[in-house]
C-alpha cells in the first residue's frame, strides 16, 4: 500500500536529465559504494506500513514506537495508515493532525522519512467509508463527484412496426438498434426528443438498446474524472500540505494511493463526458459502437471494443493516477500506488490495462498479499511498465495477510520480487496496537517470531536497495508484446465471472504463462512491450529493435508475440519490418486475424501469412467439422481455431463412443494427425479415414493427452477421431489437425536473406520455447545450464554491470553462469556484506566474448555479480 521515493532518485526524476546523470555518480564512487554495501545507510532501509488501528493513538505512543522501529528493527521510515472503526483521534480533524505532526517531527529528529497515505482504510477515494469508520466524507461533501456507471436497457422488437420509448433516468450516451440476424446497426440517438425516442422499425428482428450513465452509489471518487479527483486531493493531500509544508520534500518524500479499480460499479465504470472526449480525440462519434460493449456486432466488434475500452483506460490513467502525480510533483514529493486484483489475466474492467494505468505515475506498484494470490506471476508486467516509460523505481506492498510466515518465505518473496524488477519493498506491516492485528504478520520488535531477525533482514534489504534503486538500464534481449489489444477485443461487460475476477476469460491469452516460462524455467529475462510504446518509442535498426528512453533504452533481438486473435495493425507492421531487417519473431498459441483498428483485418491476415507461411493452412479448413454431440458453447469448430484455450466438449455425461469428423471439400492427402486433449480422460481411441464408404483405422491408442501420429500417406475426403472410452464425464478436445509432409512440430517457419527468422509454437511449453530461442541466437545476455536456472536481473548503472542472482529452488545450485561480454567480476554477498573476487574464465562464442562465472547458492540465497566491462552493454 505504501512506497517512499529515495531523495536522490526522486530529485533526479523531477529536475531532469542533468540530475539523473549526477545520480549515477553515487553508484560510481567505488570506495563509497563498497563501504555502504558493508554497512548500508538508513536511507536504503525498508519502511513499513504502520497501521494506526482501532485504538486511540497518543503522542507519547507515537514517539516511543518510532524510536523502537528505527533502533530495534532498523526501519528507515514509516507510512501511517489510519484503520478501523475505533481509531482515534478522528480522521482529518485538528486533533488528528496534531498527532500526525508529532510523528513528522519525531521522524525528522531520527533521520527517518514518512509517506503520505491518502486514505482512512482502503481503497483510496472515500476518506474513510470503507475499512475506516464508515463515514462517507467524500461522498457527503462532493455527491456529484462519485463513481458513475453505464447501464443498458434493451427491448426486442419485430418489424415492421412503430416503436417508441421513454429514455431512462441518467445521462443519455447512446440509443442503437441492431438487427439480430445481419448485425446491421442504426444509431437512434439523434431521434430523441423531449425524453422519448421513436422509430419505424424495418422488417426483421431488432434489439433496441438505450445506454445511460448514472451515479452508482459507491462512496469513492469518480476515478475517470480529473475534476472529481482534484476534489479528493484537496480534501486529503492538500490538508497535510496546508499544515506540514515544511516537511514536504524532506521528511515527507512520497504519497501513496491504494487499490483504486474499475471493477466497482459492476465493472461498468463510465463517465458522462465519455462521448465528447472521445470525439475530441478520435474525430468520430462512439455512440453507434456502444452495443459492442456487450455484444458481437459483426466484423467491427474487435476494433470497436479496442477503441471504447482503450479510451476508458486512457481516462482512468489520466484522471486518478495522473492528477495525484501532478499534485505530488508540484509539492516536491514522489507518487506511487497499486491497483486491486493485479492477478487477473484479463484486466480490462479491473485496472483497464495493467501497464498503461502506471504511465503517468512516478513509481508503479503491486500488492503481494495473501499467500494464495499469485501476484508473483504479474510482477514483470508492473516492472515492464517502469521500463517502458523510463521510471527508476518499482514498488511492492509485501507480506500482508500471509500469516505468520517463516523467514525463508520472507526472503524467498523478496528475492523473487527483486529479480523480477521490483526494487522498493514495503513490509506489511507494523501495528500500533499489536493486540488487534487484522492482517498478519506483525513485523515489529514486539513479535518474538521476528524480533531477532529484523536487523539482519534490514541489512539484506538495504543492500538490495543500494544496488538496484539507482536509475539505470535494464538489460533484456527478448521483448514480449503485451496483448492488451486481444484482451480488449475479447472483453465485454457483465461477464459471467463477475467484475472482481475480470468478468470474461480470454481464451487465447497465454502471455502470463509465456512470461513465467521465460523467468522461472528457461532463465531468460524479458520486457513486456506495451503496444503504444512499440509504436512510439521503438525503431528497427538492422536485426535489433531499439526502445528509446533517456535512461532505460533497451535493445531486443527477439520479439515474442503471445496468443492474439486481435492485434494492432501498427504493431504488426513494425514486427514485420523487424523480421525483414533480420530480427527474430516467435508467436505462440493463437495467431491474430483481426485488427484493433478499423479496416485492417485483411492486412493482418496477409502479414501473418507472410511471417508464418503455412501456419494457418490446416486441411480442416475448407471443410466441415461435425461431432457426435456438443455442449453449448463448445462446438466442434473450436478444434481448428488454433487456440489451446478453446475446446470441443461432448454433451455432459455422454461417456465414450463419441467422435469428431472433418469432411473436406475435396480429396486430401495427409500422413499425420495431431490431437490435443483436455483433462486427460480418454482411455481408448482410433484415428479413422473414409475409404470406399467405410471407416478404416490408421492410428489409435489408449491414453491420449497430446499425440502426433504419423502414417503412410493416405487420400480421403474425410477423417474422424473416434473416442471409444473415457475415464469420466465427457470427451474434450482442444485441437485436431491433419497434414502432409514432415511430422508437425515446433520449427522455424521462415527465414530471410537478412538473417530474420520466425517460429510459431501452437502449443508452447518451456521446453520448446527454450529450443526455439536457442536456434535463434548464439549468445544471450545471461545463460544457465539446463536444470540449473537461477532467477536473475541485470542492470547497467554508470558503466557498472550489476547482476543479482537468487536460488529459489529447494536444493543448492552449483553451476557456471555464462555472461555476455568480457568481464572482470566480483561477488558481493547481500546477506553478509562480504565482497570477494569471483571465479571466472573468458571464452569466445563465435565472434562474441563470454565470461563464465562460478556460482554456488544454497536454497533461498542470493548473490550480486558486479563488473566493469571492456565492451559496454550499450553496444550489445
Amino acid at each position: 500500500m505504501l512506497a517512499f521515493g529515495r531523495k536522490k532518485s526522486f530529485m533526479a526524476r523531477i529536475t531532469g536529465t542533468l540530475l539523473i546523470a549526477l545520480n549515477f555518480v553515487t553508484l560510481a564512487s567505488a570506495g563509497d559504494l563498497r563501504q555502504e554495501f558493508i554497512e548500508p545507510p538508513l536511507e536504503y532501509a525498508t519502511r513499513p506500513l504502520w497501521f494506526w488501528n482501532n485504538t486511540t493513538v497518543t503522542k507519547e505512543g507515537v514517539v516511543k514506537q518510532m524510536r523502537e522501529a528505527r533502533d530495534r528493527c532498523g526501519y528507515g521510515g514509516l507510512g501511517i495508515l489510519p484503520f478501523g472503526k475505533n481509531f482515534k483521534p478522528t480522521y482529518l480533524t485538528e486533533d488528528y493532525f496534531k498527532v500526525y505532526g508529532v510523528a513528522l517531527e519525531t521522524a525528522k529528529e531520527l533521520g527517518m522519512t514518512m509517506c503520505l497515505y491518502d486514505e482512512y482504510g482502503f481503497p483510496s477515494g472515500s476518506a474513510g467509508a470503507i475499512h475506516g469508520d464508515g463515514v462517507r466524507r467524500f461522498a457527503d461533501r462532493h455527491p456529484g463527484h462519485t463513481i458513475k456507471r453505464l447501464d443498458k436497457f434493451e427491448q426486442k422488437v419485430s418489424g415492421p412496426a412503430d416503436w417508441s420509448q421513454e429514455i431512462p433516468p441518467g445521462r443519455l450516451m447512446s440509443v442503437v438498434a441492431m438487427n439480430m440476424d445481419s448485425r446491421e446497426r442504426v444509431d437512434l440517438s439523434g431521434r430523441v426528443k423531449n425524453g422519448r425516442v421513436a422509430w419505424q422499425v424495418p422488417e426483421g428482428t431488432w434489439k433496441i438498446m438505450t445506454f445511460v450513465c448514472v451515479t452508482d452509489g459507491d462512496p469513492n471518487v469518480d476515478y475517470l474524472e480529473p475534476e472529481s479527483v482534484k476534489c479528493f486531493v484537496e480534501m486529503t493531500h492538500q490538508q497535510y500540505y496546508n499544515r506540514f509544508k515544511d516537511y514536504f520534500g524532506s521528511t515527507i518524500d512520497g504519497a501513496f494511493f491504494d487499490e483504486p479499480t474499475m471493477y466497482r460499479a459492476k465493472g461498468r465504470m463510465w463517465t458522462g463526458a465519455f462521448n465528447g472526449k472521445f470525439k475530441e480525440k478520435y474525430g468520430f462519434d462512439p455512440a453507434p459502437y456502444y452495443p459492442a460493449l456487450w455484444y458481437d456486432i459483426g466484423p467491427e466488434t474487435q476494433a470497436a471494443r479496442n477503441y471504447l475500452f482503450g479510451f476508458r483506460t486512457e481516462l482512468y490513467a489520466t484522471a486518478f493516477p495522473k492528477v495525484i502525480q501532478d499534485w505530488c510533483m508540484k509539492h516536491g514529493i514522489s507518487a506511487t500506488g497499486h491497483q486491486d486484483q493485479e492477478e487477473v489475466v484479463n484486466p480490462v474492467s479491473v485496472s483497464g490495462d495493467l501497464m498503461k494505468c502506471f504511465k503517468y505515475l512516478d513509481i508503479p506498484g503491486v500488492d503481494k498479499i495473501g499467500g494464495r494470490r499469485p501476484a508473483e506471476r504479474f510482477y514483470k508486467i508492473i516492472s515492464s511498465a517502469a521500463y517502458n516509460w523510463d521510471k527508476a523505481l518499482v514498488m511492492s506492498e509485501t507480506y500482508g495477510a500471509m500469516g505468520d510466515i517463516g523467514w525463508d518465505t520472507i526472503y524467498h518473496v523478496a528475492m523473487e520480487q527483486y529479480t523480477k524488477g521490483i526494487n522498493q519493498l514495503i513490509p506489511h506491516a507494523v501495528w500500533y496496537d499489536d493486540k488487534q492485528v487484522k492482517f498478519r504478520p506483525e513485523l515489529s520488535w514486539r513479535n518474538k517470531k521476528y524480533a531477532d531477525g529484523l536487523p539482519q533482514y534490514k541489512k539484506y534489504m538495504s543492500r538490495l536497495n543500494l544496488m538496484l534503486q539507482n536509475h539505470g538500464r535494464h538489460i533484456a534481449d527478448i521483448a514480449v508484446l503485451y496483448p492488451i489489444a486481444t484482451l480488449q477485443a475479447g472483453h465485454y461487460l457483465d461477464g459471467k465471472l463477475g467484475s472482481y475476477r475480470g468478468g470474461v476469460t480470454i481464451p487465447e491469452a497465454d502471455y502470463v504463462d509465456i512470461g513465467e516460462y521465460l523467468a522461472t524455467q528457461i532463465g531468460r529475462d524479458y520486457t513486456f512491450l506495451h503496444p503504444e510504446v512499440l509504436d512510439e518509442k521503438c525503431a528497427v535498426d538492422g536485426h535489433t529493435l531499439r526502445m528509446s528512453n533517456p535512461v532505460n533504452f533497451e535493445n531486443y533481438k527477439v520479439m515474442i508475440v503471445p496468443g492474439h486473435k486481435t492485434i494492432n495493425w501498427s504493431n504488426l507492421k513494425k514486427i514485420k519490418e523487424f523480421y525483414d531487417s533480420g530480427g527474430k519473431v516467435i508467436a505462440t498459441g493463437t495467431l491474430p486475424c483481426k485488427s484493433a483498428e478499423f479496416g485492417y483485418d485483411e492486412d493482418i491476415v496477409e502479414a501473418i501469412d507472410a511471417l508464418f507461411p503455412g501456419a494457418r493452412k490446416h486441411t480442416s479448413k475448407g471443410g466441415t467439422i461435425t461431432a457426435s454431440s456438443s455442449w453449448p458453447g463448445y462446438g466442434p469448430e473450436l478444434v481448428a481455431d488454433g487456440s489451446m484455450e478453446t475446446r470441443w466438449n461432448a454433451r455432459d455425461g455422454t461417456g465414450g463412443d463419441q467422435w469428431l469428423e472433418i469432411d473436406f471439400d475435396k480429396e486430401k492427402t495427409f500422413q499425420w494427425v495431431e490431437i490435443s486433449e483436455v483433462f486427460d480422460r480418454v482411455n481408448s481411441y482410433s484415428v479413422q479415414v473414409l475409404q470406399n464408404g467405410d471407416w478404416v483405422d490408421c492410428a489409435g491408442g489408449t491414453t491420449l493427452g497430446h499425440k502426433v501420429h504419423t502414417f503412410k500417406p493416405v487420400t480421403s475426403t474425410a477423417l474422424r477421431l473416434y473416442i471409444h472410452g473415457i475415464k469420466s464425464d465427457s470427451a474434450s478436445i482442444a485441437e485436431l489437425h491433419v497434414g502432409s509432409g514432415s511430422k508437425r512440430k515446433p520449427l522455424i517457419f521462415n527465414r530471410n536473406k537478412q538473417g530474420g527468422m520466425t517460429a510459431f509454437l501452437r502449443r508452447p511449453t518451456a521446453k520448446n520455447l527454450r529450443e526455439t530461442l536457442d536456434r535463434m541466437l548464439d549468445v544471450y545476455d545471461v545463460e544457465f545450464e539446463v536444470g540449473k536456472e537461477l532467477r536473475y536481473i541485470h542492470k547497467v548503472i554508470n558503466g557498472k554491470e550489476i547482476y543479482l542472482f537468487a536460488n529459489l529452488c529447494k536444493t543448492t545450485i552449483d553451476t557456471w553462469v555464462e555472461l555476455r561480454g568480457k568481464l572482470s567480476p566480483e561477488s558481493w554477498d547481500p546477506h553478509t556484506g562480504d565482497i570477494s573476487k569471483a571465479e571466472f574464465s573468458h571464452e569466445k562464442r563465435g565472434l562474441a566474448d563470454v565470461t563464465k562465472v562460478k556460482i554456488e547458492l544454497p536454497p533461498t540465497q542470493s548473490l550480486f555479480i558486479i563488473a566493469e566491462q571492456t565492451n559496454p552493454s550499450d553496444k550489445k
